[in-house]
């Protein structure tokens, strides 16, 4: 692919002389194109390869095969070539707590060699893409979750890399704080830098992402856009919440809908089911239920959610491995 940013073709890793960490290799054939100017997000239950890949692509580790580019340059023969066209904002803040903003990025900027008068201007322009200008001065021990991690991702970018790594770059934020970073990785993508995100926030990759892979057991299991994603496993559902959990099975009974396709949820009084022809669908949910004397409480058509995608796609719960 011509206009790929990141390339991997049967990307293969195995830690240690006996299989790798969890009993079978890290990587396990991986293949992943990245288009230039957009993100791509990596899902995968834990275990599934994800850091893996970022720390090969990031020339942090070197695989045991494969062809692997990055930015049009081989991540094993011109591992240079790539450091100085990447940067990568990992789980944890590499920022010095007690200096202030300003003087993080300047930091950041000598020791990439930019000279004195360049790592200040650099600064400088940083502070004021990611709306920091007026906080510079400060400690970063006294930011807020979102600045500090707006800052440790301006920090990524004091060398204006072609492609960014993003390793689960809004873990342990609030909602306020997410919605910040969000902002700040649609502003740089629309400048052109390519974005490659590992979350474990299937919401954020939803948010963000122009294309999703699913990562299982060192392979990618699925790979399109969000809405091809929940395509594959089948297109609208229909929720009825009940009144009374006691007539659930009576429901269950009653939907003119697949009966093995039906998931049930006591707690939430909830019932859910694939659908074909939403509106017919409705309007048979509807009645069947009039007629029958059961009261729904709510009843909606959706589309499902990554979650769901995510399990019938790796066979994991991914609340569970987010736990």
């Amino acid at each position: 692919m011509a206009d790929a940013a990141i390339t991997v073709e049967g990307a293969r890793k195995t830690y240690g002389g006996n299989g790798g960490k969890h009993g079978g290799p890290a990587l396990d054939g991986l293949d992943l194109t990245v288009a230039r100017g957009t993100v791509h997000g990596v899902l995968g239950p834990n275990g599934a390869g994800k850091t893996t890949l970022v720390r090969i692509l990031a020339t942090l580790l070197r695989p045991d095969a494969g062809r692997i580019e990055v930015a049009g340059h081989d991540v094993v023969r011109e591992a240079y070539a790539v450091r100085l066209r990447i940067g990568l904002l990992g789980q944890h803040a590499a920022l010095d707590e007690e200096l202030g903003g300003r003087q993080n990025l300047e930091l950041f900027g000598r020791l990439h060699h930019l000279g004195t008068r360049r790592a200040r201007a650099r600064a400088d322009e940083l502070l004021e893409r990611f709306e920091l200008s007026g906080t510079g001065h400060k400690a970063v021990k006294q930011y807020s979750g979102g600045m500090r991690r707006r800052l440790d991702l301006a920090a990524s970018l004091i060398t204006e890399p072609e492609v960014l790594f993003l390793d689960e770059p809004t873990t342990g934020l609030d909602p306020r704080g997410r919605a910040e970073v969000w902002d700040s990785v649609r502003s740089l993508v629309g400048g052109g830098t390519t974005v490659l995100l590992t979350t474990q926030y299937l919401e954020e990759a939803d948010q963000l992402a122009d294309r999703i892979c699913l990562v299982d057991a060192g392979r990618v299991v699925a790979d399109g856009t969000a809405d091809e994603l929940k395509a594959a496993i089948g297109g609208d559902r229909i929720d009825v919440v009940l009144r009374d959990a006691g007539q659930l099975g009576t429901a269950v009974a009653l939907l003119p809908v697949p009966k093995d396709a039906i998931t049930v949820d006591t707690d939430r009084r909830l019932l859910s089911a694939p659908v074909t022809d939403r509106m017919a669908a409705l309007a048979g949910v509807v009645r069947a239920l009039e007629e029958a004397g059961v009261e729904a409480e709510d009843i909606a058509l959706r589309r499902p959610t990554l979650d769901e995608v995510f399990l019938r796609l790796t066979g994991h719960d991914r609340t569970k491995e987010a736990a």
